[in-house]
């Protein structure tokens, strides 16, 4: 659309789009203009969403919810977009396979899901405690789904278009695990906003404006007192902090190591979850929000799986990856708490942390290779492909890279006004 006047862009947009709106099951042969445009698609969904969340948490630290923040509104432009994209991919079967657009499918329903009963939970119980209530909960499970579909639509149908380079599909598919990181790891922002949170009501300069205060101590029939905002602040275990990031947050660095297959992937997915946590952090305290830890530790977990993928023996990499890993998150903790600050942890819970990341790494790995989502299958099924096309060609020598695998498809093909992919 270069050159296009401004105003001219939607009706140009709805030009483009409308020879693609035809009813197909999902694994269709996908044009490679509309592959682009839904992954950029999703791409731009989930930055709006995470720069919302962000925002999201760090205001409800701050002052009383409010269903038309500024920070809801952004999250629900790129909750708007995943809609739509959802919508897309069910009705055409572009971009995706079958149970990529079932979990895209089934995050988006179980997300839409839980915006009402978030709604009506603030409506009955007023202000949520907790980041990990059970309506909270959904909206990153949903979202997490969605995420699982797009990783599995970019890991499947990326490989097919000579123009996508193997650089860039590693490099989209681990900005999408970067985003799920983020969601696994966002529950423990309540750890990370409420340590200091406290600290500001002990200094006597507490974060939260005083109606806040007030209206959470109504709540919870007490007093504007240190106790309170221990509650409001804190009411998670210590236990869990280490844990779950050791468990959760690292089992999406592991998978994520074993579908992109680059050497430092999994340091690399955590470097840059730190580094946008670390830009986003001068951004809303100069807006004048409450300050949050930064979960520095996740960088030497991160290495230390990437570091377990150097163990040349397949089933002893997740007993080293695990006691890497773990002693990443609570050596970091300790030097973090240390040197800067860092949430309560329990750092006697390390053995629960380690037999936990075992089981679920070697999970991780059982389930990868056994559905074929490793990145060497990937390869692997790239290189038949091409192998395929090339067979279609030497035995047409009049046919095209791209009209074989149309051939081959018994989906209906693309209208014929839109632009064919070219190889």
């Amino acid at each position: 659309m270069n050159g296009t006047p401004l105003k001219q862009i939607p009706a140009r947009a709805i030009e483009w789009a409308l020879p693609y709106w035809t009813r197909g099951e999902a694994g269709r042969q996908t044009p490679q203009d509309l592959f682009r445009v839904l992954y950029l698609g999703w791409l731009a969904a989930f930055v709006l969403k995470v720069l919302g969340s962000s925002w999201d948490v760090s205001w409800h630290f701050k002052w009383l919810r409010d269903d038309l923040a500024p920070p809801h509104l952004l999250n629900t432009v790129g909750t708007v977009i995943a809609v739509a994209l959802t919508i897309v991919h069910w009705y055409t079967g572009y971009g995706v396979d079958r149970t990529a657009s079932r979990f895209i499918v089934w995050g988006t329903g179980v997300f839409l899901i839980a915006i009402p009963l978030d709604l009506i939970n603030h409506r009955v119980n007023g202000i949520d405690i907790t980041a990990w209530s059970p309506s909270h909960a959904l909206l990153y499970i949903g979202t997490a789904l969605m995420l699982v579909g797009a990783i599995r639509g970019w890991y499947l149908g990326s490989g097919r278009y000579a123009e996508i380079t193997r650089g860039r599909r590693a490099l989209v598919l681990g900005g999408l695990f970067a985003f799920l990181l983020e969601n696994v790891h966002f529950p423990e922002l309540q750890q990370e906003y409420g340590v200091l949170e406290l600290a500001s009501w002990d200094r006597g300069q507490p974060y939260a404006e005083p109606t806040l205060l007030d209206f959470a101590a109504n709540q919870m029939g007490q007093a504007v007192d240190r106790a309170m905002v221990l509650k409001f602040s804190l009411p998670i275990p210590d236990v869990v902090y280490a844990v779950y990031a050791g468990v959760m947050g690292v089992a999406v660095l592991v998978f994520a190591r074993v579908m992109v297959g680059r050497r430092y992937t999994a340091t690399a997915i955590a470097g840059v979850y730190v580094a946008y946590r670390c830009l986003i952090w001068p951004l809303l305290v100069g807006g004048g929000f409450p300050p949050s830890t930064i979960p520095f530790f996740l960088l030497l977990a991160g290495l230390g799986v990437d570091l377990a993928f150097l163990v040349p023996i397949r089933h002893l990499r997740p007993l080293v990856g695990a006691v890497l890993a773990i002693a990443g998150v609570y050596g970091g903790l300790l030097v973090q708490d240390r040197v800067l600050e860092a949430p309560p942890y329990a750092p006697e819970a390390w053995p629960v942390a380690l037999a936990g990341l075992v089981v679920v790494w070697y999970a991780v790995e059982w389930f990868a290779g056994r559905r074929g989502l490793t990145a060497a299958a990937a390869e692997e099924r790239i290189a038949a492909e091409a192998r395929s096309v090339d067979r279609e060609i030497t035995a047409e020598p009049g046919a095209s890279r791209d009209a074989a695998p149309e051939a081959e498809s018994e989906a209906t093909p693309a209208p014929a006004a839109v632009s064919e992919p070219t190889a």
